[in-house]
Parts: structure tokens; sequence; C-alpha cells
């Protein structure tokens, strides 16, 4: 059984207590309906207590560990610690009047990983934006919203790149298409400060960032970005994010996830080697200083 461990986030723990849950279920034959019922809830209820997306009951865990026949008091204990600190409130609460359901969900489980590899092919990755790219980034994708609520999701973007220099931080591994680097959101200055802050990231051990450039032709990420996560908790399984518009869509399924780690593995044997980074963007400076 897994326990609560330092840097777990309320989400990542939610996932790692209802998958041990639903363990214990099946050990036992149980279906959710019957499970459901000891605990005065629904089917779907269980359902999506066991998927992590729902707050845990002291008291519905407690007739759950009866019911799975938990008796070992350290296990009882383990559980119901991992379900009390699945319910702290998180950082990015004091966001959620802004956060979708959806965004919650990648908050939380991007503070837990210790990989993160992602693809972006237009924008440089949120967590290397600096503020003010960031800034003309929203201005642009969230026309018409109030400059207050912008700020707002402004200040959850940048409180989120925190992790990269906390005591025990993930790993990044980002690969961007030149034209990420490229365009220029917010005007010279801010692009400026943006390919100058991202060639400082590069030289944290922690952060690596490939290339791929305009000659390289067609490569096997062309079209939609996307994030894959890796977790240490053999109860969190690698997954795949992909956002939307309005949403984000998840995909957990091995056959999925591992068909995109092979897009990725592809992608960093056609990007140029992560140590040619720091020259190419400052070579792309160089061209923006003599318009080129």
């Amino acid at each position: 059984m897994a326990t609560a461990k330092p840097g777990n986030s309320p989400t990542a723990l939610r996932i790692v207590l209802g998958a041990q849950l639903r363990q214990l279920r099946e050990a036992k034959g149980l279906t959710r309906a019957a499970a459901g019922y000891t605990i005065r809830a629904s089917e779907s209820k269980m359902s999506r207590l066991e998927l992590g997306r729902v707050s845990f009951k002291d008291r519905d865990i407690r007739d759950l560990l009866m019911l799975y026949g938990v008796e070992d008091p350290d296990e009882r204990e383990a559980l119901l610690s991992l379900a009390k600190e699945a319910n702290r409130p998180a950082w990015w609460q004091r966001y959620s009047d802004i956060l979708p359901s959806w965004f919650q969900t990648y908050v939380g489980l991007e503070e837990t990983a210790t990989l993160i590899r992602t693809y972006e092919g237009h924008l440089v990755p949120g967590l290397l934006q600096t503020e003010d790219y960031a800034r003309a980034v929203m201005f642009a994708g969230l026309p018409g919203e109030p400059d207050d609520e912008i700020e707002r999701w402004l200040r959850l973007r940048m409180d989120r790149q925190g992790l990269l220099t906390r005591s025990d931080p993930p790993r990044l591994w980002a690969v961007m298409d030149e034209a990420a680097l490229r365009r220029p959101i917010g005007g010279p200055e801010v692009m400026r400060a943006q390919l100058e802050h991202l060639v400082a990231a590069t030289k944290l051990p922690n952060v690596t960032v490939q290339v791929v450039l305009f000659r390289t032709g067609a490569h096997a990420a062309l079209g939609q970005p996307f994030v894959i996560l890796r977790f240490d908790d053999p109860d969190l399984p690698d997954m795949v994010y992909l956002e939307q518009f309005t949403s984000g869509l998840w995909l957990d399924k091995p056959d999925e996830v591992d068909s995109y780690a092979q897009v990725m593995d592809r992608l960093a044997v056609q990007a140029e080697d992560p140590n040619d980074t720091g020259e190419i963007v400052t070579n792309i400076l160089n061209d923006m200083e003599t318009g080129a």
C-alpha cells in the first residue's frame, strides 16, 4: 500500500487512494454498487471515488475498510492518513473560481510528476514562459476576458513554474518547433526577454530543451501539442494530457500513452542536440537584432 509522500499533491493522493480502494474491493469480489450501498452512495459516486475525482469522508473510508476486511491497524491508519492528506487544500485552490475542474486535475498532477515531457509547435511551453510573454499569450487567447481575470491566470502560471526550482524538482524535457522561437509574441522586447530566459532555463540541471528546426521538414508531431507526465508511485500510471479550447483530455491507457511516448522519442531524435539549444536560441536572437 502506498502512503502519502512529501510533495504529493491532493489530486495525486486521491487517485492513489482511489486505486487502492478499487483493488481492495476487487479482491473481495464486490461490485461498485455493493460497496456504494455500504456508504450510502450510488454506483456512479463509487466510480468517481475510485478514480480520485471526489474528496473522501473519514466515515466512508472506515466503513469501506471494514467491508473489505482490512483489520491490520497499521494498514488502516496508513489509508486513513492518506485520505486526510488527499483532502487538504492545495495551493491552487485560491484560483478555484477561475480554474475549471479539468485544469485543476492537470495542475495537481503536474505538481507530483517526476518527469514532464512536452511538445509545443507554436509557443514556448508555459513552464518556461516569462511573465510578459505569458501575458501576451493570454490576452490573445482569452479575448473579452476581464483584465483582472487574465492577471489571475497569469499569477497561476507563474506560481506553477516554482516546481522547477523547488528542492525536489521534476525533470522537464521540452521539445519545441523553431516557429515557437520566431513567432514575435508581445513585440520585439518581450520576445527578446523570453529567448534570453529560455537560454538561462537550459542551464538548469533538471531542464532539457530541444528545437526542431525548419530544415527538418515534416516531423513526428506535426499537429497538436501534448504533455506526458510520469510519476514515481505505481498507482499513478503515465498520463498524456491534450489541451483543447474549452476542455482537457486525459489518456492513461497503456497503448495510447505508449503511442505518444514513441512520438516523443522520435521527436528527440529529429530535433537538434540539447547541447546546441543555447546557441540556436542565441542565433535567433541575433537574427532579431539584424532583422534577418
